[in-house]
């Protein structure tokens, strides 16, 4: 029986997310609301403090506007708890999703130490959008239980969690992890080649320039191209309003850490989301990007 399958027959139950940003943070919500007991871990005390706090007011407002009861926010949020010890949150942990800076020298260290002290049945996954998992696997002596779960932001809300397997990712790595995506509430996408930049973003960042270049040769405006995407195509939001709920920052290093990878000028930003982000116009996080917003 591999470590893997061992995984498969424990059930997984405590789940270690490491980086306290806002994906982590709410990626270890969403495991919590579906009762796993979640341990995040980050370097900075004070970035657990400000996750803890968020967290905390992110369920008072999904209380607040009926999305879940008072009892099941609290019973969520007291299967949580907070360090800074990655070796003690490791040791105990069944799967692990690290969500650190999207820097491959950090995340290799920081696999390199999973790798140490997590359990020999643990998988162990990154969050990353764009660098594919053979990258921090080849740092492990695990490598078939490592792979892409990759979620979207605002991860609490989206439903797609794209599960990228490399050439050593076993099938039942790809397995257990493709029924924990569907038992957490969300849906899978498997993803069976590497490739920057995965499904998802491949499809945003074709839909987002032609929506720049259909913008910048002054064929229609932000709200019509907008309105084009939603009514012709049945999309939920039009590429400019995506583009300000995801950031203008994002979208930048989506398509930066993708030329990184592939060397084509083609997946450089777009020269007009250069100019957004340089001005400090970075969506609704900033209140205004393409649109303006109420702070």
């Amino acid at each position: 029986m591999s470590a893997a399958e061992g995984a498969n027959q424990r059930e997984i139950e405590r789940v270690l997310v490491v980086g306290a940003g806002a994906m982590g943070s709410q990626i270890a919500m969403v495991f919590a609301l579906a009762g796993h007991h979640v341990t995040i871990q980050d370097i900075a005390e004070s970035g657990l403090t400000t996750a803890r706090k968020q967290l905390e007011e992110r369920m008072d407002t999904a209380v607040a506007k009926g999305r879940t009861s008072a009892s099941a926010a609290q019973e969520a949020l007291s299967r949580l708890s907070f360090t800074t010890d990655l070796g003690n949150a490791a040791s105990a942990a069944d799967f692990v999703i690290e969500a650190a800076t999207e820097r491959l020298e950090i995340k290799q260290q920081i696999f390199a130490d999973l790798d140490r002290f997590a359990p020999p049945h643990a998988i162990l996954a990154t969050n990353s959008s764009t660098l594919g998992s053979s990258k921090v696997a080849k740092v492990t002596h695990r490598p078939e239980q490592v792979c892409n779960v990759h979620f979207f932001n605002p991860a609490l809300v989206m439903k797609c969690v794209e599960v990228v397997r490399h050439p050593q990712t076993s099938q039942a790595t790809v397995d257990i992890v493709m029924e924990l995506v569907r038992k957490i509430g969300k849906q899978p996408v498997l993803i069976n080649k590497e490739i920057p930049g995965f499904v998802a973003n491949r499809l945003m960042g074709v839909l987002r320039d032609e929506a720049l270049n259909l913008l910048g040769a002054g064929i229609a405006s932000t709200e019509d191209i907008d309105t084009a995407a939603k009514t012709a195509l049945g999309h939920p939001m039009g590429p400019f309003e995506l583009m300000d709920l995801v950031g203008i920052d994002i979208n930048c290093m989506i398509a930066e850490a993708t030329y990184a990878e592939t060397t084509d000028p083609a997946d450089l930003p777009h020269p007009m989301l250069r100019e957004m982000h340089q001005a400090g116009n970075l969506g609704r996080k900033s209140g205004k990007g393409w649109y303006t917003y109420e702070r």
